[in-house]
């Protein structure tokens, strides 16, 4: 099963994702992490990836398919695959597509964690008091997420029209959610 966890920042794909992770076997992919360990590598691709995120450039979308097709050649006994973070565009999905078939894999689902930006941005600015997390601050979060929303938005016509696109209430408790997503993969 290779799915993808698709919802704004803070929807709670992390805590979901290490659940099918503990539970299943799954390898998560998650793109920050996969960058953020690449550039700590010293690899060829790490390096380049260091000195676009140092300038502060987005990495281009042919080196995040690189770092997915390295990660699926070194776990390719993998029950399956967890995608998070990415794709963010149609661009990103169909290329995502065709790696995945050059492998033999295909995305499964697409689970799509429903949230309440209102209800979000109340759950960012209490996580921002209590743990003073600068990625949670409400007005740096509220232009994450309006990013997320334009870039992403296309992408859900495109796996609707494959049927792959399920919805979850992203706003339940863990375990409601937890519950759903495992209803919603067919386990």
């Amino acid at each position: 099963m290779n799915l993808i966890l698709f919802g704004p920042p803070a929807a709670g794909k992390g805590t979901q994702a290490k659940r099918l992770v503990a539970e299943r076997g799954y390898i998560q992919l998650s793109t920050g992490d996969m960058l953020r360990a690449a550039r700590k590598s010293g690899s060829d691709l790490g390096r380049r990836c260091a000195a676009l995120m140092d300038a502060g450039q987005l990495v281009p979308d042919e080196v995040v398919i690189a770092l997915i097709e390295e990660a699926l050649a070194a776990n390719s006994a993998a029950p399956g695959f967890i995608f998070d973070g990415f794709p963010r565009t149609v661009a990103q999905a169909e290329a995502l597509d065709a790696m995945l078939a050059k492998h033999g894999r295909k995305i499964d689902r697409v689970v799509r964690l429903e949230v309440d930006p209102e209800k979000l941005m109340q759950r960012i600015a209490k996580r921002f008091a209590e743990e003073g997390r600068a990625d949670d601050n409400p007005e740096a979060y509220k232009v994450r997420l309006d990013a997320y929303t334009a870039q992403t938005a296309p992408l859900v016509p495109y796996y609707q029209a494959q049927g792959k696109l399920v919805g979850v209430d992203g706003m339940a408790d863990v375990e409601t959610v937890a519950r759903a997503i495992a209803a919603a993969i067919g386990a």
